[in-house]
């Protein structure tokens, strides 16, 4: 059963810091060089400082972006600049923002969450992880002994424990309101009081959470538990280590949305475009949009079919040297017949299942092991930038998918089943630097 805790959070001084925006960032997996650069110049206080330190050319052994990254936090809460509450307490936080111009909200609820293996079937996961990525978070944990930004999970809100938050949430002023640079509008809340905070407590015992955006740092925090458990004498059950921090969003929330997560190969051999179409007739019904008269127009036809094909098995294609762009729809059965024996029925019905094993590993001839290799494909949630990156020839093809649904998550990860990595982009990201947490006693 899933122990679900508040904590004392570590917040920024409202007096040191008075606009929000100033200092939070994305989750650090999709911050480009660039963004990094504008968010050290943007505040001394930002938190990329600390959740992703830049590297610099006289990095030693001991001086490193993780050694900086935690005399930073040291220091700011030395200053002040950052303050850790007095009372354990919930975050409930909201999110405003638009999808195809529709206003959405999303709530999510900020907690500690005792740690648990995979295999116990109380936190599961629904994707696979990069080996590197994992490696670079722990030294990072080692050196700060905090969490930063929080795991992305969702759970069932049977009991409607969101009712009741938002109702204590009613009764005061927000502790944080500000706009991104996304536009969105976020708010958040400190929920303190003892009796609210061991119904939502109660309420979510017996939930399953699901992680969906943060499997890297989860596994991480398991690692970190483990070396923390190896070097402390004292270690005990009730140790900070044995909690994350997690972010909690309830799957019948309407703004629990997902989007597509497109990938794209930057480099292919010539003609692989070509050989890839040929090939691909044998497994496919293949529908072609020529971009004469204009791009604009084909790639209005391609998101047409796309839309028209989303319960079906569909991947689109861009491929730089070619005049067209391609619906590839998979033909009946297919999947069942090369893969029947090997891939369970729950990911046999996604499309990037049928993009990484038919068309990447089967007719492209990628291994598992390029395929673990975070640099060799490029990915995006926007269709319009991918094939636009393709025309520009910054890649070399674009492989345009429909988002998995919620449900799909869902009973894959209850299956026990991992999707291929990057599967899912649940939009917008829980914004980083709104409430941090310490993994260290006093």
């Amino acid at each position: 059963m899933a122990e679900i805790l508040p904590f004392c959070g570590i917040r920024y001084s409202q007096e040191k810091i008075r606009d929000l925006s100033e200092v939070v960032t994305p989750p650090y997996d999709v911050i480009s060089e660039e963004e990094q650069e504008a968010y050290y110049q943007r505040h001394p206080n930002n938190v990329i400082r600390l959740d992703k330190a830049k590297a610099t050319p006289g990095d030693t052994d001991t001086d490193t972006p993780y050694t900086r990254a935690a005399a930073d936090f040291r220091r700011w809460l030395e200053q002040g600049v950052l303050i850790r509450d007095e009372t354990p307490s919930f975050y409930l936080t909201s999110v405003g923002f638009s999808v195809n111009g529709e206003p959405i909200t999303r709530y999510g609820l900020i907690a500690a969450v005792r740690l648990e293996p995979f295999e116990s079937g109380v936190i599961l996961p629904h994707e696979e992880t990069f080996s590197k990525v994992k490696s670079e978070r722990l030294e990072l944990m080692k050196a700060c002994h905090a969490n930063f930004s929080h795991i992305f999970s969702i759970y069932s809100d049977r009991n409607n424990i969101l009712a009741t938050l938002k109702a204590e949430a009613e009764k005061k002023q927000p502790e944080a309101a500000f706009t991104d640079d996304s536009g969105h509008f976020h708010r958040m809340w400190k929920i303190s009081d003892p009796e609210i905070c061991r119904q939502v407590t109660g309420a979510l015992k017996q939930r399953r959470l699901f992680i969906a955006d943060g499997h890297h740092r989860y596994e991480t925090a398991l690692n970190y538990r483990e070396w923390v458990r190896q070097n402390t004498p004292d270690f005990d059950e009730n140790h900070p280590a044995n909690f994350i921090m997690m972010y909690l969003c309830a799957v019948e929330d309407q703004g629990l949305i997902i989007l597509p997560t497109h990938r794209l190969l930057p480099e292919v051999p010539e003609n692989a475009g070509k050989k890839l179409l040929h090939d691909a007739r044998a497994y496919f019904d293949i529908e072609t949009f020529a971009h004469d008269p204009d791009r604009e127009t084909a790639a209005r036809q391609l998101n047409q079919s796309m839309h028209r094909h989303r319960n079906d098995h569909i991947v689109g294609v861009a491929i730089r040297e070619e005049p067209a762009y391609y619906a590839m729809v998979l033909k009946s059965g297919v999947m069942e017949e090369l893969f029947g024996g090997e891939i369970p029925d729950e990911l046999q019905g996604l499309d990037v299942t049928t993009l990484t094993r038919l068309i990447l590993m089967k007719l492209m001839g990628y291994d598992k092991k390029s395929l673990d290799d975070h640099a060799l494909i490029g990915y995006s949630s926007s269709e319009t930038e991918a094939l636009d990156m393709v025309a520009e020839g910054q890649y070399g093809i674009a492989f345009i998918l429909n988002p998995p649904t919620n449900e799909q998550v869902r009973k894959i990860a209850e299956a026990g089943l991992t999707m291929p990595r990057k599967t899912t982009f649940y939009y917008p990201k829980a914004i980083t630097g709104q409430v941090m947490n310490k993994l260290s006693r006093d």
